[in-house]
């Protein structure tokens, strides 16, 4: 995907671009840029800044003071953010930050996704990460030192979790108890109860159906019993897992989808990859949905398949299972690593996931090379249900995007 990105000198004291970014960081003080926006006549700012596109925009909150290193572990030059958190952050920490949960931390990138005007803006009124970092490191100890760019994954998953799920450095008027003072010092084995109580008591706040996690493991048919204990297990680990890249789903549409309100349904599509997992949007109305939305996934270093799950949102009670399918994603991976270490440069067919008895494809999910991308369309029949058949778009992606 291309960016446009608009050649300006912020610190120029002449012409219209120094004008409008002082009034910019005079109307959002929270990118903390001195000026004397207060002797500029006013015009029509949000309106000019907006001008500039998204990601135009996103471009230019990059350069501001702060953004240019990892919000997590200080690498430079981030390209992936977390929209609900308000920090950039680096391709091994974005990692990380999706084995959280949409729910806590949404990953989106710069330059692979699409962004909206909206979505800039939720970035600009979060304020980056010097103002994120200030709140949730506040109470960050002497002790405990940040990630590192050359960290490993377990430091970094630590310190991730403890910083926006366990909110244990939160500013004091964030929350009622601070977990200690800044600046206090503790001992190992004092951290670690300290961890394990305000985990337990943030899991025990939740609400039952989603102290077990997403609604749509339940469709396994597990026990409650022990889906709770392999939840509280896999989410020890989690994040703690090396990516070997990733993987953007384009969730295209639906066809002949099976009927849960009467006469129709409002489906959405959610896709896991290990402990992640992503979902689409909600289509009313529709046993025909197109969504044509993509979303991102990292790709574990053992690669589990790809589980697609489609239910039907209900306002008033549980949202009913429309059917699922799998998807295995090694042939796609493996063509892009071959494509990595060969000199192709014209569009080629790399390789096919055989339709069979065996798996939920329609037809081969062919596997091309098209403008240096690694591709693959496939066509899924929905299992466990009476009829329906989603079309997925796949593309891998190397982790140096």
């Amino acid at each position: 995907m291309s960016t446009q990105h608009e050649n300006s000198d912020p610190n120029s004291s002449s012409g219209s671009s120094s004008c409008l970014y002082d009034l910019l960081c005079s109307e959002t003080p929270r990118w903390n840029r001195p000026s004397d926006a207060e002797s500029i006549p006013w015009i029509p700012r949000k309106d000019t800044w907006r001008s500039a596109g998204p990601q135009g925009r996103l471009e230019r909150l990059l350069n501001e003071s702060g953004n240019g290193f990892c919000a997590d572990c200080g690498s430079p030059d981030p390209k992936w953010v977390s929209l609900s958190l308000g920090v950039f952050i680096c391709i091994k920490c974005s990692g990380v930050h999706r084995s959280l949960g949409v729910h806590i931390s949404k990953v989106l990138s710069v330059k692979l996704d699409e962004w909206t005007d909206e979505q800039v803006d939720i970035l600009v009124n979060l304020g980056g990460n010097t103002v994120a970092n200030s709140k949730y490191e506040a109470c960050l100890p002497d002790n405990l030192k940040k990630p590192r760019p050359d960290s490993s994954i377990e430091e970094r998953s630590d310190f991730i979790k403890r910083k926006y799920q366990m909110l244990q450095f939160l500013d004091g008027n964030e929350q009622k108890v601070c977990p200690y003072p800044p600046h206090q010092r503790i001992s190992s084995s004092a951290s670690s109860a300290l961890q394990f109580t305000q985990d337990k008591k943030q899991y025990e706040k939740q609400p039952t159906r989603h102290r077990i996690g997403h609604k749509f493991r339940n469709s396994w048919g597990r026990k409650d019993n022990d889906h709770r204990k392999s939840a509280k297990k896999n989410n020890s680990l989690a994040g703690m897992v090396e990516f070997i890249g990733l993987v953007k789903v384009n969730v295209v549409k639906g066809t002949n989808l099976a009927v849960r309100d009467m006469v129709t349904s409002d489906p959405y599509v959610i896709l896991a990859l290990g402990q992640q997992s992503v979902k689409t949007r909600v289509i009313k109305n529709n046993l025909n949905p197109v969504w044509n939305e993509s979303l991102m996934l990292s790709i574990p270093e053992n690669i589990p398949p790809l589980k697609v799950l489609v239910y039907d949102k209900d306002t008033f009670s549980s949202d009913d299972f429309m059917g699922d399918a799998e998807i295995d994603i090694q042939p796609l991976v493996a063509a892009a690593k071959a494509y990595e270490n060969s000199e192709l440069q014209e569009s080629t067919q790399l390789g096919k996931w055989v339709a069979s008895r065996d798996n939920t494809l329609v037809k081969d999910g062919i596997i091309t090379l098209i403008d240096g991308k690694v591709k693959q369309e496939i066509s899924l029949r929905l299992q466990n249900v009476e009829r329906g058949v989603l079309e997925i778009e796949l593309e891998c992606v190397p982790l140096t995007q």
